[in-house]
């Protein structure tokens, strides 16, 4: 009696440990879907990345360059680009979609990730520039590296029967033309749907007009402009 309690009990425990795992699983897989899904938090991280990327670029050809800093500095350009266009793949439906409906709405977040683009396609000319002017040899650092991420070169090797090296810089230039190709693309897109110059001035005269009110319109600039320091890629940077 006491050994069927037992199980009944081990394999209740165990149930219940099984739905905690697939309990924690679920609501990780559900927050990462609602991170994916809320524009303004892509928008931050599209932010983020953009001002890393500028701040490792200005390492490039000083003391701190090194082959692992040119893979970091990859690896967070695809990054950046694979988040602009899942940003820009999330909002212009949206947009479409309200303008077949004949609602002309302005769309911060469309505003805000169009000159998050600028800048990042800015940066992405400089580091095409700099991969030109300071290459780096990157034989060592992958050879060095494990795993099968050489398997497409063994194959090669052994069917051409001679050595195969690759190179980085090379790839590294066609890559980043491409990238710079596909955020431009991305620009030419949100630079549809991007408020009318005319508009926003007509706006902005009518604003500053009637509901200035007895602050003075100078206090007023810097109040709409305030939490624009909140994106560091937008406020002045300090190496300047």
């Amino acid at each position: 009696m006491l050994q069927v309690t037992a199980d009944r009990f081990g394999r209740r425990s165990s149930s219940i440990g099984c739905r905690s795992i697939v309990g924690r699983r679920t609501s990780m897989y559900i927050n990462q879907t609602q991170h994916d899904r809320d524009p303004f938090k892509l928008i931050l991280e599209i932010n983020s990345e953009v001002a890393l990327f500028r701040d490792l670029l200005i390492h490039v050809g000083q003391s701190r360059d090194c082959p692992e800093l040119r893979e970091k500095i990859r690896k967070l350009r695809r990054s950046c680009v694979e988040a602009c266009k899942h940003t820009a793949a999330l909002i212009l439906p949206q947009i479409r979609t309200a303008i077949a409906e004949g609602i002309l709405t302005d769309n911060p977040h469309l505003v805000l990730l169009f000159y998050l683009a600028q800048l990042f396609l800015r940066e992405l000319i400089k580091s095409h520039r700099l991969v030109q002017v300071i290459p780096m040899d990157m034989s060592g650092y992958y050879e060095n590296r494990a795993g099968p991420s050489n398997l497409g070169n063994v194959i090669s090797q052994i069917l051409l029967c001679k050595q195969i090296t690759p190179d980085f810089n090379q790839e590294e230039l066609c890559s980043i033309t491409k990238d710079s190709q596909e955020i431009a693309r991305i620009l030419q897109e949100l630079q549809e749907f991007m408020p009318q110059q005319e508009s926003y001035l007509e706006r902005t005269i009518a604003l500053t007009t009637e509901i200035n009110g007895p602050w003075p319109a100078k206090r007023r600039r810097g109040s709409l402009y305030k939490n624009m320091g909140l994106l560091c890629c937008v406020s002045r940077p300090n190496y300047l």
